[in-house]
């Protein structure tokens, strides 16, 4: 192995080999930051609501007339859900998991104004809510008709009763399993008691960046307000079909109101994620763009020097080198420029981590993505590197006496 020849080759175009070297660092560190990004980004996106997405889609309605009755709208409009063909089940609902919009409140396991306070989501839903969101009880039971209120645009009290998520029964009680919280009491907007008489495996907030996005509380409301949204459950394989049926029921059902037209929880998870896909798309964007331009750059500097060297490759050949030694040199020289490269890339990595878990709250990187990404930039220079290489193989011994 030329070691010594290659780097004091290597010293007389130091520039060059500095500037691919930074280059491969600079590469490295945003490739592989960016990366972990996407990752993180493609998790986040990639949760399961709880709810049977596939078979649900959601349509809201808006009277607008003076003697528009949302009491009976709503027993109108449910009743004509139930009994229609291709539909499961259907419910009154004030807001849809991933959404962006829905209500709030503050649990906490002791009454008082200066008790620690866990934020939940709230659904007001009656006792069809469960098996329309098809979210999994875990733990106890489900609300039945007697335990349903109606609740009105006035309504300021909460119901006694509640079914919580597995992650809001780990927030209130930390070392309680499901079927231990069922019959406890928490408390709503401070002194208010609810029993808890169920627990769901898993039911997301409508924010997707919530930092308590899995804790999430239903209790049975039934909803007669003016303006109101259904979440309908079809049978599988049919949601894409039913969704026009339905807005034509609704429609024709009752024209003292307006009708929007229906979203589908595949739809609503597609926009709600939309940031993070557009992130995603362009951050592997610039990757990809960074690591075409190293790649032009390691190409560059060793096709410069195959032709800075032709004499001296005729003479190596000349003098009984073979071609796997002069191919053999550029790939070291080149491994030796990229060693540099990734070593620096690989401390800035970090660096650059670091930055970003202080000043933007990023998540940790981990550890394994920095030999990893060490380990493509090396086999990306060794891919950049071969065809310079091979044409430095070509060159023939008779250069050495024709080259001036």
């Amino acid at each position: 192995m030329e070691i010594g020849p290659i780097l004091r080759a290597m010293t007389r175009n130091k520039i060059g080999a500095i500037l691919i070297a930074l280059q491969i660092a600079f590469t490295m560190t945003v490739v592989v930051n960016a990366y972990f990004m996407i990752e993180e980004r493609m998790r986040l996106m990639e949760r399961p609501s709880g709810v049977v997405e596939d078979q649900l889609f959601h349509i809201s309605t808006r009277g607008f007339t003076p003697d528009f009755n949302g009491k009976v709208s709503v027993q109108d409009d449910l009743a004509l859900l139930r009994q229609t063909p291709g539909i499961v089940d259907a419910v009154a609902i004030n807001a849809i998991p991933l959404s962006g919009g829905g209500w709030s409140m503050s649990l906490q396991v002791e009454p008082g104004d200066g008790e620690q306070g866990h934020g939940v989501a709230i659904y007001m839903v009656d006792d069809h809510g469960l098996d329309t969101l098809g979210v999994e009880l875990i733990a106890g039971r489900d609300f039945t008709p007697a335990d349903v209120r109606e609740r009105g645009p006035a309504t300021s009290d909460w119901p006694d009763k509640a079914i919580i998520s597995e992650a809001t029964v780990k927030a209130l009680w930390a070392d309680a399993n499901p079927l231990e919280v069922v019959g406890r009491t928490a408390y709503i907007n401070d002194d208010e008691p609810v029993t808890i008489i169920g627990v769901v495996e898993k039911l997301q907030a409508p924010w997707n960046g919530w930092t308590t996005v899995e804790q999430s509380m239903l209790v049975p409301d039934k909803l007669i307000w003016t303006g109101v949204r259904y979440m309908v459950r079809t049978e599988p394989g049919r949601r894409d079909e039913m969704m026009p049926i339905v807005e034509e029921l609704l429609a024709r059902s009752n024209n003292q109101r307006i009708v929007r037209a229906p979203e589908s929880m595949a739809e609503t998870r597609a926009r709600s994620y939309a940031l993070d896909s557009g992130l995603a798309k362009i951050l592997g964007v610039i990757m990809a763009m960074l690591v075409s331009i190293t790649s032009l750059g390691i190409v560059g500097l060793a096709s410069f020097s195959v032709r800075r060297r032709t004499k001296q490759i005729g003479i190596r050949r000349a003098l009984g080198a073979k071609k796997r030694d002069i191919l053999r040199y550029f790939l070291v020289e080149n491994f030796m420029i990229t060693t540099l490269g990734v070593v620096l890339g690989a401390v800035m990595t970090v660096g650059f981590n670091v930055w970003l878990v202080q000043a933007l709250n990023f998540p940790k990187i981990d550890w394994l993505y920095v030999p990893i990404g060490m380990l493509a930039l090396w086999l990306i220079g060794i891919i950049a590197v071969l065809g310079p290489a091979r044409r430095a193989t070509a060159v023939p011994p008779a250069v050495a006496t024709r080259t001036v």
